[in-house]
């Protein structure tokens, strides 16, 4: 059955159970709530120890802003274009690379780092600093992130050697995981559920693919033109922009909780929780950058142990969360959550839809350089298709994901996304741009686009209105974590097609392409497999981004 139409999410009532936090009660002593329907978190928790009541931070009992239309705007525009850099700078390194490389001096074997670099340090600090985003407040760790983005984003541009760069992209990637959690707490916090709160998600998920597409763009531009060097320095002055745009604009009470203490910070984070998660996934993202780059290299005795180490973390990063959940002490992602169907579901899907969208492009950027010899500056037009459907989707979803089920949205969009491999698969380079690239770039955004808006907000909902950057960093975690997997074995299933293809040079655009087409029918497969988890895992979602009463 589903709940009524006053709730903020109008789901299947599943019990979420939802681990103590000290943050989200009036006594340290208090402890944990016994269960949690997902539109709507319990007003109590109980306490293991003694008994005791106290309230659970809920999404209603936080008294949101009255912001006016000047303010509501520049909550949005800002965290919009500070999501759309980093973008940019991905997809401004993915084109340009080789220019950065010959220039630079980069050996072969540091050749992906400039790009890959950056969504290593940034996914696996993603969880901690969202924790830290809750206790010291999301506007102060913005404002911070914005800043460092800047600074470091500068530092690349002045970049003298491969080294260099290599480093600032690497704390470029710290600096905007300091923003990407909070981005989320702020719009939360900004917006009581409903039109606000879901035009904001739907502007921020549509940052993503169109700053990327941008940056492929102004990546190709600048490097046959000025110099890749002034890619970093226009995105250092938009984020700049964007700072002082922030300071005065974001209210200063947004994201504020109790006074900061150093009691706070050490008892208030699952700190061993959040080394665990993030010594693993920088070790598996490291290994999968390794992947992308040499496909021969799993067989190398070092990255052989980094997986191994990596894999063991796992476990025991589960056992530390069970552990913690049981002890009524704050656990950074609590076992119970992943019981919920819908939110384990959720983010499966983000998780394999993240992958292929990213992989695709990447993967077309090489097929219309290696096997169609575009110039730079040629391939970033032929990928303008893509930003204008992500504006277009994310418009489209900011107007009717309230009205539309949650589980139809998603299944639909899966069905168009998956068009879009399953074109490229055929493709040849006799076919027109039209017949098969455009429709291909076109359709590609809009799965990852319509379950950026559903699933924030249904993330969102999970966790207590106090932890909403923890909540914006397992978003951002699992999307980062996922683009590296998918972009890692999507490069594996090519190399492996292409070294047994039958054509003497493996670099002829023959032999490439019988790799590229191999991992486009990959990717399809990838986005058919997250539709049948939509199938069976989210009939009962309904509607999501509902006002409430």
């Amino acid at each position: 059955m589903s709940s009524t139409s006053t709730s903020t999410t109008e789901i299947e009532l599943q019990s979420v159970p939802v681990a103590y936090h000290p943050a989200l009660t009036t006594s340290v002593d208090s402890a944990v709530p016994a269960s949690v329907p997902l539109d709507r978190l319990e007003s109590e928790s109980r306490s293991r120890e003694a008994g005791q009541r106290a309230p659970l931070t809920r999404d209603e009992d936080i008294e949101h802003p009255n912001l006016g239309k000047g303010k509501t705007l520049v909550v949005i525009v800002s965290v919009t274009c500070i999501t759309a850099i980093s973008s940019l700078l991905s997809g401004l390194v993915t084109v340009a690379l080789p220019t950065i490389a010959r220039d630079l001096g980069l050996s072969e074997s540091l050749l992906l780092w400039p790009a890959s670099i950056y969504a290593l340090t940034c996914g696996c600090t993603l969880l901690l600093l969202g924790s830290i985003a809750d206790v010291v407040g999301s506007r102060h760790m913005y404002l911070l992130g914005c800043a460092l983005q800047s600074a470091f984003t500068l530092a690349c541009g002045l970049s003298q050697n491969g080294p260099q760069l290599i480093l600032f992209r690497a704390l470029a990637g710290i600096a905007i995981s300091f923003c990407l959690p909070s981005a989320v707490s702020i719009i939360t916090n900004s917006f009581a559920p409903g039109k606000r709160r879901n035009v904001a998600f739907a502007a921020m998920g549509g940052g993503q693919p169109i700053g990327f597409t941008i940056g492929l763009t102004l990546g190709g531009v600048f490097a046959d033109t000025i110099g890749w060097r002034w890619g970093f320095y226009t995105a250092a002055i938009m984020n700049t922009i964007i700072l002082v745009v922030a300071i005065w604009g974001l209210p200063k009470t947004i994201g504020e909780n109790d006074p900061i203490t150093w009691k706070r910070l050490g008892s208030d984070i699952d700190w061993v929780g959040a080394i665990l998660a993030s010594s693993a996934l920088a070790m598996l993202s490291y290994v999968f950058a390794i992947l992308t780059g040499n496909t021969a290299s799993i067989r190398d005795s070092s990255t052989i142990t980094i997986l191994a180490i990596s894999i063991a973390l796992i476990p025991a990063f589960i056992y530390w969360c069970g552990r913690q959940e049981r002890l009524g002490r704050p656990a950074i992602i609590p076992n119970s959550l992943w019981r919920n169907k819908v939110f384990t579901c959720i983010c499966i899907n983000v998780f394999v839809v993240w992958g292929a969208f990213n992989a695709l492009e990447l993967l077309l950027t090489l097929y219309f350089q290696d096997v169609q010899k575009m110039s730079a500056i040629n391939t970033s037009v032929h990928f303008l298709p893509s930003p204008a459907a992500g504006a277009t989707v994310n418009i489209m979803m900011a107007l009717i994901v309230h009205r539309v089920r949650a589980d139809v949205a998603i299944i639909i969009s899966l069905v168009v996304s998956a068009i879009s491999p399953l074109i490229m698969a055929f493709a040849m380079p006799s076919w027109s741009f039209w017949a098969g690239p455009f429709p291909a770039l076109f359709l590609n955004p809009v799965g990852s686009d319509v379950l950026f808006t559903i699933s924030n907000l249904v993330i969102t909902s999970v966790f207590p209105a106090r932890t909403q950057a923890l909540a914006g960093g397992v978003f951002n975690t699992v999307s980062q974590i996922g683009k590296s997997v998918g972009l890692a074995t999507a490069a594996v299933v090519a190399a492996s097609v292409t070294a047994r293809s039958e054509y003497e040079n493996k670099r002829s655009p023959e032999a490439l392409l019988e790799g590229y087409h191999a991992s486009f029918w990959y990717l399809f497969a990838l986005t058919l497999a997250a539709l049948g988890v939509s199938l069976w895992g989210l009939r009962k979602i309904g509607k999501v981004g509902l006002k409430q009463d």
